[in-house]
């Protein structure tokens, strides 16, 4: 019994000092600088400049545009992984490296190649101009930063939600056509329900990255569209005030952590269900 414990904690070893290294202490230095000021004394207020007009449009505008990437993704991902669960391919690892294949590219160069067919000489305007059709506006606009969150974060939504429709058993569906349900009835009594954790996954993992995201904004969205990660970067690549980065950066935890935790108590009810 000993050795087995003492086992398990060698084993864990690496993990732990992964973890204090990467994890706890640099949460460790953001508090500590977001809860100072210059001279090391304890204070609000780096955290209470989320109230100022520029901070707080910036918060405002990066939830409306994650909330809208979020939703369009559900909207695509669900019919997408209704369908590739029903063809029942015999192999998993070939959905899987479908939709991690186009991951494998850096996200940056991704993102830059968006930049490139949106930009207004780009390749898109450019087809359009050949063909005779008015060209369109989309770079440097919130709908150019929602269409690069939508790609760069939408294998997070296929993959649970479609790992959570394979996983349900062909007897559930047909015991409900045969109790009487029709399609309509059966998807929303039993297909959805069933569903709801790999949703839930899902949502978190385009939300939390879409929330913070600095890149696809700066890239996408020029230097008109800043979001609350374009100003906590600048804070701190810019302005060199980290005091002030770190306390917005924690407010920032702040909604990370309230989505967290209505995504697990979503979970549970759902799987009380």
């Amino acid at each position: 019994m000993f050795n087995s414990r003492k086992t398990s904690r060698l084993l864990a070893s690496p993990y732990i000092a992964w973890a204090m290294i990467f994890i706890i202490v640099p949460l460790g230095m953001i508090l500590f600088y977001g809860l100072t000021d210059e001279s090391g004394a304890f204070t609000f207020a780096n955290i209470a400049a989320i109230a100022e007009p520029v901070h707080l449009r910036s918060l405002i505008l990066a939830l409306i545009l994650s909330v809208i990437s979020t939703v369009i993704c559900f909207f695509l991902a669900y019919p997408l992984g209704m369908i590739l669960a029903r063809n029942k391919l015999s192999s998993q690892g070939i959905i899987t490296t479908l939709f991690i294949l186009p991951m494998w590219m850096n996200f940056l160069l991704r993102t830059l190649a968006w930049m490139t067919l949106l930009e207004n000489k780009g390749v898109i305007n450019g087809v359009l101009d050949f063909i005779g059709l008015p060209e369109i506006n989309v770079i440097n606009t919130p709908g150019a930063i929602v269409l690069g969150m939508v790609y760069n974060f939408l294998p997070f939504m296929i993959l649970p939600i479609y790992n959570s429709l394979s996983s349900i058993d062909d007897n559930v569906i047909n015991a409900a056509r045969d109790l009487g349900a029709d399609a309509v009835q059966t998807f929303f009594k039993v297909t959805l329900p069933l569903t709801v954790p790999g949703i839930i996954s899902g949502i978190t993992m385009v939300f939390i990255p879409a929330l913070t995201t600095f890149a696809i904004s700066t890239m996408l969205g020029g230097s008109k569209i800043l979001l609350i990660g374009n100003i906590i970067e600048q804070e701190f690549t810019l302005s060199y005030d980290w005091n002030l980065g770190a306390g917005l950066s924690i407010v920032l935890m702040v909604f990370i952590v309230i989505n967290m935790v209505v995504s697990a108590l979503s979970d549970k009810k759902g799987e009380d269900r």
